[in-house]
């Protein structure tokens, strides 16, 4: 559910819990409580959602505190300092054991590239340090053994006769102790006997338990070897089996960030079935390493779920809102779009309770919910408008209306039948003035033609007109600036080749001039045939052909967007029709024409071929030669010209995103010309009503 409340509270157990451990344990008053959002960072949520990573590392100004939720309580168990390390007892294999940190360290460079994930662990045994190299976690124990077999190929050089095992959540108690000191004692006594073990911390009525675990195994018959060992070992230790229910967290050092030298750190286990704990956060923020070494606001939830580590942000809903305003949009943008996003996000969190889609979360911290990367991406207006539109949402028949949003809807939202194959009337296609906004001050581009027949574009400001023309009326340009990129798109792209460099005096043909690719206007490819097979692969149920060589839009929706295509005649089957921005090699928006480059074609909706008349092209002299035999540049009547190349497919279009419910950039254009927030969302919205939620 996503509205929740908590009570941070300070009492005589957990005074008592200080008193008698030893640790230093803040306390928390009796307070204001917040609405709360469930925020999902890592978990593993099948098909819904899978984020994982088997340990989260984590970094704070201030000391953290660790425990229990207890109801809607905070139930405080320690103080763990500024900086730790998590991680869940569940599957894992142990790939070996090693007094060398060295040799585990070259266990870990083998291992980083893999899909097994190496953590260091340090024990002690027989009165030495030793360094244990684990990987995982793994979902169930045969996923488990599999990789055992699998790790013990990537590091066999390492091994020296040990065989990797898979070990688990099973464990053996051999005492249980009421201050650390007394459980260190007869930790130590184990290790020296030459088993495995450690400390685990358990939690009851405000005091804190010491107790020693022997053993880490998966099974029933591992479990009963350990205990057959541990008897011989320790004659005069009484051991029982460990609830495996029980919450309890086993403290361990991680010394897996240095491969250079051993720099150990806690590590905390989260062990239990029925285990979740509460790590409270830093007031300045908590940094977690795993992710981009971001810094949150809030608390986190740790657990084990579907076998692997769940890792929870909880914090209060404006805090949240704080990121994702500042996320989604820029801050510079006008105060009343900025509280449209503000309105727009907070319904949107709030659509979201109790759906269960996420099952353990109410949403996720990506582009499936909403962008959330944490407080970098706050700022004082940002803040000002989510504090100024605090409590509102959008409301249609009586309910939280689920506002979805996209980055730009190219002049017109669209409608349900266009994305998801939705239905009713939450999203229906609206006019979206403000979406050119996002092109208003790029530069211009010249797409030009080479002398070697090759075209690109190269930007305005590296170029000026030359004043004189081709016998076919094309303006000709000359590069004023030194090493100009002739680009493959009309935008700066580092990661792609380009496709000359020019330098001033050099001139090429002006075939046309176009606006930088932007979020509104856009080009994309040429594609090959080989590049949409490819991309067409898994994201279609019909039978690709070996090679294509026609596209076809047959069928728009209401706003103009593609809701079917033909390729060589045959219709493309998807799920639904937003799919073909990934099936088409990812292209912004569904909005677009296809041109086919061999052929002077624009083929548009039903079918229909647009094809220019043969007595209204001309075909360019010698320096208009492409670079094939049937490479050849091409102007109609009304001035237009373009390079025609084989087996290519050039999308042209408008807007970013599905296009459903409200345009970020629109709303940003009618606040640049005093549209309210609420007229925004009401534009956009239709027939909803903005209040306190």
């Amino acid at each position: 559910m996503l509205r929740k409340r908590v009570v941070r509270t300070a009492g005589a157990l957990a005074l008592a819990a200080l008193l008698m451990t030893g640790y230093a344990m803040p306390s928390y008053a009796a307070g204001s409580s917040d609405e709360e959002i469930r925020v999902g960072i890592f978990f593993n949520g099948g098909s819904t959602y899978t984020s994982i990573v088997p340990v989260v590392n984590v970094k704070s100004a201030s000391d953290l505190e660790l425990g229990e939720m207890s109801g809607q309580i905070f139930d405080s168990w320690l103080s763990i300092g500024k900086q730790a390390s998590f991680g869940i007892d569940g599957y894992r294999v142990k790939v070996m054991e090693t007094t060398d940190f060295a040799t585990a360290a070259a266990g870990i460079k083998l291992l980083q590239p893999t899909s097994d994930k190496p953590i260091v662990l340090t024990s002690s045994k027989n009165g030495s340090t030793i360094y244990q190299l684990y990987t995982g976690m793994y979902a169930t124990e045969a996923n488990a053994t599999t990789a055992a077999a699998r790790v013990s190929s990537t590091v066999r050089s390492l091994l020296s006769g040990q065989a990797p095992s898979v070990k688990g959540s099973m464990h053996l108690s051999a005492g249980s102790y009421a201050n650390e000191s007394q459980a260190q004692s007869a930790l130590m006594t184990a290790q020296n006997a030459g088993l495995d073990a450690f400390i685990a911390l358990t939690h009851s009525g405000g005091q804190l338990t010491y107790n020693v675990w022997v053993g880490e195994e998966a099974n029933s018959a591992g479990l009963a070897a350990v205990k057959a060992a541990a008897a011989t070992a320790l004659p005069d230790v009484t051991l029982t089996t460990v609830n495996s229910t029980e919450s309890a967290l086993i403290v361990r050092q991680n010394a897996t960030s240095s491969i250079t030298s051993p720099a150990p750190i806690d590590h905390y286990i989260v062990s239990g079935s029925k285990a979740v704990m509460r790590l409270k956060g830093s007031d300045a923020g908590t940094q977690v390493t795993e992710r981009s070494a971001r810094s949150y606001r809030g608390d986190f939830e740790i657990s084990n779920y579907n076998g692997q580590l769940a890792w929870i942000n909880v914090l209060p809903m404006e805090d949240y809102l704080y990121s994702v305003v500042g996320g989604e949009v820029s801050a510079s943008w006008p105060a009343e779009a900025l509280k449209a996003q503000a309105v727009a996000a907070r319904s949107y969190a709030r659509s979201q309770e109790g759906t269960s889609r996420f099952k353990i979360a109410d949403v996720v911290d990506g582009t499936l919910s909403q962008a959330y990367n944490g407080v970098s991406a706050e700022d004082k207006r940002i803040i000002k408008a989510v504090d100024d539109t605090a409590g509102e949402v959008v409301m249609k028949n009586n309910k939280v209306l689920e506002t979805i949003f996209s980055a730009n809807a190219g002049g017109m939202s669209a409608d349900n039948s266009e994305v998801w194959k939705g239905s009713g009337d939450a999203y229906v296609s609206v006019v979206s003035d403000g979406d050119a906004a996002a092109q208003a001050n790029l530069k211009k581009w010249y797409h030009v033609l080479l002398d070697n027949g090759e075209s690109g574009y190269i930007r305005e400001d590296n170029a000026k007109l030359a004043g004189k023309q081709t016998e076919a009326g094309l303006d000709y340009m000359t590069v004023t600036t030194k090493n100009t990129n002739v680009r493959a798109l009309p935008v700066v792209q580092n990661s792609v080749k380009a496709v000359a460099q020019l330098n001033p005096g050099d001139q090429a043909v002006v075939l046309e001039i176009v606006p930088e690719s932007n979020s509104y206007e856009w080009i994309r490819g040429p594609y090959t045939s080989a590049q949409l097979l490819s991309a067409l692969k898994g994201k279609t149920t019909s039978s690709l052909p070996s090679t294509i060589t026609s596209i076809q839009v047959t069928e728009r929706g209401p706003s103009g967007r593609v809701t079917e295509i033909k390729v060589n005649g045959s219709v493309v089957s998807v799920k639904y029709p937003d799919i073909f921005r990934s099936a088409l090699n990812g292209l912004p928006s569904t909005l677009f024409d296809v041109v086919q480059t061999e052929k002077y074609t624009v083929i548009g909706a039903g079918s229909s071929q647009d094809e220019l008349p043969a007595a209204g092209v001309v075909i360019l002299g010698a320096s208009g030669q492409g670079k094939g035999s049937s490479s050849t540049v091409i102007m109609n009547g009304e001035g237009n010209a373009r390079v025609t190349e084989p087996g290519g497919f050039l999308f042209t279009g408008r807007g970013n995103g599905h296009g459903l419910g409200m345009s970020q950039w629109g709303a940003k254009g009618m606040a640049d010309k005093g549209s309210t927030y609420k007229e925004i969302l009401q534009h956009y919205f239709k027939g909803a009503v903005i209040t306190k939620g």
